[in-house]
């Protein structure tokens, strides 16, 4: 079989979810019905031989709609919330897809985020300057400080995936049509102050949100059912831990199936080590009772300096050890350009 399988295959897939799965009762029985399409949405990627595609299908397919698919089978997730409670599985099905599939998610009933920006980049602005980091890397690598090259893979990390998802949301709301209202991909995290902002509310809201929802909320509920109530602060850094684990698994997991190589544990390690700061300074912050706190001037650069630091130590060296890092680059401008070509061949059709 060949890459096509890979298309040709989720949609189908995601029918029989909606259709048949659904129709069964929550719990269970329902994640039984799902579990082959979860096998199927696993091994997906490995049709691809393309680094970049192969890192597309596992964050988008093998990661995120699983745990949205897992999530459903409970009446949970962004598959179900678009509605009120007695009718969470009445989603348009054309919805359901577009949901399970891309990496956004819609408000939750009756919530509204509240996010202004400081710095008002929109999709054009972020796609000018990620189009320049690619430029740089790709053409000015062997002239650049090693940690300069790394500040900028920083940066365009945040941009990919805040383009990932804004674009996702462009294509449903003017493409596809739906009247969807979409989180933000991202809360500024250049201006996080503290670790536990910049992983709970300002990066990759998407992840976060699921993370929360499939690993944090039940690890949590089930150390409380163990350890009793009395205990919940433990379950609260239990579930923390948990959470920053799954993470770092499911991040070894994208580098395992681009690299093809043995996992060096270091990015498991990276989000283990953040998952450990995060516990210690909730527990500093709760000790304290807001009797004394650093100023945002003081704990904002050094919240990102640290995030940036270790990520130089731990989340940086797996990618770029096997040269996967130039391989995904130059795939990602050879799309674009692709795609660029197709939009002007469209525009100079009916235009």
């Amino acid at each position: 079989m060949t890459s096509i399988y890979v298309p040709v295959s989720i949609i189908p897939s995601l029918c029989y979810c909606y259709f048949f799965s659904s129709k069964l009762p929550k719990g269970i029985p329902r994640l039984i019905s799902l579990l082959p399409i979860i096998h199927l949405f696993t091994i997906l990627p490995l049709y691809f031989s393309s680094a970049f595609l192969i890192a597309l299908t596992t964050f988008f397919i093998t990661w995120l709609a699983n745990f949205k698919l897992t999530l459903f089978a409970f009446d949970q997730g962004p598959l179900v919330i678009n509605a009120p409670a007695a009718n969470a599985k009445k989603l348009s099905l054309l919805v359901f897809i577009c949901i399970a599939t891309l990496p956004l998610r819609a408000k939750q009933h009756g919530f509204t985020s509240n996010f202004n920006r400081k710095i008002p980049l929109n999709l054009p602005a972020e796609c000018v300057i990620l189009a320049a980091c690619m430029e740089m890397i790709l053409r000015a690598t062997s002239e650049m400080h090693h940690k300069l090259v790394l500040i900028v893979y920083c940066l365009m990390i945040f941009l990919v995936i805040d383009i990932l998802v804004a674009f996702s949301s462009f294509i449903i709301k003017y493409f596809v049509g739906l009247e969807v209202e979409l989180d933000p991909p991202s809360n500024e995290p250049y201006f996080s102050t503290s670790l536990q902002d910049f992983w709970g509310r300002r990066w990759n809201l998407t992840v976060t949100n699921m993370l929360r929802l499939s690993v944090y909320n039940p690890v949590r509920w089930v150390v409380v059912v163990v350890v009793g109530k009395e205990r919940a602060r433990w379950a609260q850094r239990v579930a923390m831990l948990a959470t920053f684990l799954v993470s770092g698994l499911m991040h070894e997991l994208i580098f395992y199936y681009v690299n093809n190589v043995r996992p060096s544990w270091e990015m498991t390690g990276f989000f283990a080590l953040h998952g450990l700061c995060v516990v210690v300074e909730t527990d500093v912050k709760r000790a304290l009772k807001d009797t004394w706190r650093l100023s945002g001037l003081i704990s904002g650069p050094l919240t990102i300096g640290f995030v940036m630091v270790t990520s130089f130590g731990l989340f940086f060296p797996p990618l770029i050890r096997n040269g996967a890092d130039v391989k995904v680059l130059e795939e990602f401008v050879f799309c674009c350009d692709f795609f660029k070509l197709k939009m002007l061949q469209f525009v100079s059709h009916f235009g």
